[in-house]
């Protein structure tokens, strides 16, 4: 072997210019974020049970021959059977319907909650927190003496003083919803802020907007999404409380909310009544949970590989 000159040897199967060649192809970061993401099967599962419920909640109605406020006093508290699939309520109307109607409004309360807490604490806290100093602290103590207002006495205050209803109802849970999403916008800025791509953008005269729109959001966006995918379900939760003590849609509009109240005194002798009704409100929540987390883990930056 020692007698074997080194000029001699050549490498097999491998080409010479294929030797520099990066093995593995270059992923952007929303694409190695999809890919991760799709590997958590649990969260899979909540998008497209999310994706279900969306689509029940949009043709849901069209489905039966009935209407949500309809009422049918020969039909009064039918069990679920192949005319009514999911019974009927104490006025006879149809529980499937209303299920869906009712989903319809729970999901928009949960989306423009979490639209407005996103659009309000984005702004909020990416001022406050690329500004530092004063305004920081101004704003900030602004939204701590707003925090500390308790919830539940601001809501029946928003409730007598306007009118009852479903704008009434998503004014009462942005007024304090937003604050969240504030405190964790200004946490990412001040982290980002000093960073050299920031301070070179600042340095060739990029204006305080473009840095805060080119730079310092976009960077922000992963928690964002996971506070947003989280504000929701808080949101439809609310909602159903709200219901609960009787703060809810007035009649005869239908949410889970309102249903599941309505449904809670027949629980013992009808209760498809509120059996319905809660569980969606459970499957929502559990869909946007395993969401969130899923997207937690995968824009998470210690698990990139």
């Amino acid at each position: 072997m020692d007698d074997i000159p080194i000029e001699s040897l050549e490498l097999v199967d491998v080409r010479a210019d294929d030797a520099e060649k990066i093995t593995r192809p270059s992923l952007s970061f929303w694409k190695d974020v999809w890919m991760r993401f799709r590997k958590n099967k649990l969260a899979l599962s909540g998008v497209v049970l999310l994706a279900l419920l969306l689509f029940m909640a949009i043709f849901g109605p069209m489905m039966t021959p009935y209407n949500y406020y309809e009422n049918n006093l020969e039909a009064v508290n039918e069990a679920p059977s192949a005319e009514h699939w999911f019974g009927t309520d104490n006025l006879g109307r149809d529980m499937f319907t209303r299920v869906w109607e009712g989903a319809r409004i729970s999901l928009f309360i949960g989306f423009s909650a979490a639209v407005i807490d996103l659009f309000i604490g984005v702004i909020w806290g990416g001022i406050a927190g690329f500004r530092g100093g004063r305004v920081d602290e101004i704003m900030m103590r602004a939204a701590d003496i707003l925090w500390a207002v308790p919830y539940l006495l601001l809501v029946i205050l928003l409730m007598v003083v306007l009118e009852p209803g479903l704008t009434t109802m998503i004014i009462a849970m942005t007024i304090t919803g937003w604050i969240n999403m504030a405190r964790i916008v200004r946490g990412q800025v001040l982290q980002l802020k000093n960073q050299e791509f920031v301070l070179a953008s600042q340095t060739l005269g990029a204006k305080t907007t473009r840095v805060m729109n080119k730079h310092l959001i976009p960077n922000t966006m992963g928690p964002i999404l996971i506070t947003m995918t989280l504000t929701i379900p808080n949101a439809i939760f609310t909602e159903a409380f709200l219901s609960y003590l009787g703060l809810g849609v007035p009649a005869p509009l239908a949410s889970w909310g309102t249903m599941a109240s309505e449904g809670l005194p027949a629980m013992r002798y009808f209760p498809w009544r509120l059996f319905f009704p809660a569980t969606f409100i459970s499957l929502t929540i559990f869909a946007f949970n395993v969401i969130g987390d899923g997207l937690r883990d995968a824009l998470d930056p210690k698990l990139r590989k």
